[in-house]
């Protein structure tokens, strides 16, 4: 008979934690300096522990009905679940774009110290 072995993840790698409680964000930017300004905000109001700016990528969309092909800037935000909705806001009212694109996706693995300084860096004093 079959026995499980558990998570497979964990097995593997004891070190990683599961968890529900973080998430990775992304937002473009039109250009470096305008992600740069973003990131100082949501690190300097602990709404992200950390932001990875990954410049030159391109995107091909359709905006208003035309096929748009412009280089951006990706940002990379780590955040705690409950701080996302404070995030969104304060990316929403400081961005260039009348529509942002503002994706969450949740953090199923990571490294558990890693996590515990997504916390520290989060929290409010």
């Amino acid at each position: 008979m079959y026995k499980s072995a558990g998570n497979l993840a964990e097995l593997q790698w004891p070190e990683l934690k599961m968890s529900k409680n973080y998430l990775l964000a992304f937002t473009t930017h039109p250009d470096q300096a305008a992600a740069i300004a973003m990131a100082k905000v949501l690190v300097e109001q602990k709404l992200a522990a950390c932001v990875n700016i990954i410049p030159e990528l391109t995107s091909v969309y359709r905006w208003q009905d035309t096929i748009e092909t412009n280089t951006e800037v990706l940002m990379l935000i780590k955040t705690r679940h409950d701080q996302i909705d404070a995030l969104i806001e304060t990316i929403r009212q400081q961005h260039p774009y009348e529509l942002p694109e503002i994706i969450a996706v949740p953090i199923t693995y990571g490294l558990e110290a890693y996590l515990a300084w997504i916390d520290q860096s989060t929290r409010a004093e």
